[in-house]
């Protein structure tokens, strides 16, 4: 019975790589001289260190430049609240969401089951696995979830015929 799972991955690498040129960046742009600014990557997050807010914000900007040319999009970014450093200073914490929440797996199941097509989801863990009698039927549902904006990105994978 034709299948794939849909899973929301992020290279690791290729964030390691979008840290390494902001920080590159940072350390070279003018409006930077002077202050203190750093990016930080720790296990499932990344850490930014603003010398103001308006700083602050510069830094996420181009953090973001970077990680959309390199091909991880901003989706997987969850932004936490802005906290007060020393020396006037401001940290804000971004986790990298990687796996779909019981939640979003559920609306993700929700939508497939109202448009109707012969196909059945379940969620597993943190992916979703369709099943169908026809590979068209799996291409609509693949089609379908494209066109949805989820709050995550989506990758279709491991497609069995």
């Amino acid at each position: 019975m034709p299948s794939f799972d849909i899973v929301s991955k992020v290279d690791m690498q290729e964030i390691d790589n979008a840290v390494n040129q902001a920080l590159k960046e940072i350390g070279q742009r003018y409006d930077f001289k002077g202050t203190h600014n750093e990016i930080s990557l720790e296990k499932e997050a990344i850490v930014l260190l603003g010398a103001d807010d308006y700083k602050l914000q510069a830094v996420i900007d181009v953090l973001k430049g970077k990680l959309v040319r390199r091909g991880v999009s901003p989706k997987c970014l969850d932004y936490g609240s802005k906290e007060p450093a020393s020396g006037g200073a401001v940290r804000q914490k971004i986790a990298i969401v990687q796996g779909i929440s019981k939640d979003k797996g559920k609306d993700i199941v929700k939508s497939i089951k109202e448009s109707k097509l012969k196909v059945q989801a379940q969620i597993m863990d943190d992916q979703v696995r369709v099943t169908a009698k026809k590979i068209d039927d799996l291409q609509e549902v693949i089609q379908l979830l494209k066109v949805q904006d989820l709050g995550i990105e989506l990758q279709f994978v491991n497609m069995r015929s």
